[in-house]
């Protein structure tokens, strides 16, 4: 059985399948708004735990989300390294712990929301301001792209430091690094040849 990449939509009935795309989408800039206002270390873990909870909703199950954190890890503790080392660990352990809290509750909406609804959701909304020149069905596209990214390139860097540590190189910087982007831009370089392929390059 392949195992579904996080974030990837995953059909069901929770409350957070039945829930509009829109409200979701709101909810989830309404939480980042939230997680980069308040910088309290209580409030990011709480932030964290919210968002940990809402993955489980949306269907992420225990195995991915380690994933997720497995790939966070890297940046997650170099983070936490320099913010300890300018203002404290209780600010490391707040920007660590909002920035994986976003992550995850990123993913929620993605598991939870197909991507068709996504973008006619966003399609419908920004479709007043087509007459400013604004093409509604490009920026619902690159948004759609753009949230599921995330959780894309947290596995991309689980994958490439699992890969190093084979080597014994997980504390070579240029094995973590130099993959990692190879990687990111391969799977740009995907992307963009499948939207080409559907005459959307334009």
């Amino acid at each position: 059985m392949i195992a579904q990449a996080p974030g990837a939509y995953r059909p069901g009935s929770t409350f957070l399948h039945r829930l509009w795309p829109g409200a979701k989408l709101l909810g989830l800039f309404a939480f980042g708004i939230a997680v980069v206002a308040t910088r309290g270390w209580i409030t990011g873990l709480v932030a964290l735990a919210v968002a940990l909870v809402l993955a489980l909703v949306a269907g992420l199950r225990s195995r991915e989300l380690a994933r997720l954190a497995r790939g966070f890890a890297l940046v997650g503790i170099l983070l936490f390294a320099f913010q300890t080392w300018q203002q404290g660990w209780q600010f490391g352990v707040a920007v660590v712990a909002g920035l994986f809290a976003l992550i995850l509750a990123a993913s929620a909406v993605t598991a939870s929301t197909a991507v068709y609804d996504m973008l006619d959701t966003v399609t419908r909304a920004l479709r007043p301001l087509r007459p400013l020149g604004v093409a509604p069905e490009r920026v619902a596209l690159t948004f759609s792209l753009a949230i599921r990214a995330l959780p894309l390139a947290f596995e991309l860097a689980r994958e490439t430091r699992d890969a190093a540590r084979a080597r014994g190189l997980e504390r070579n910087p240029r094995a973590l690094l130099i993959p990692f982007v190879l990687r990111m831009v391969a799977h740009s370089r995907q992307t963009g040849a499948a939207l080409q392929a559907r005459g959307l390059d334009d």
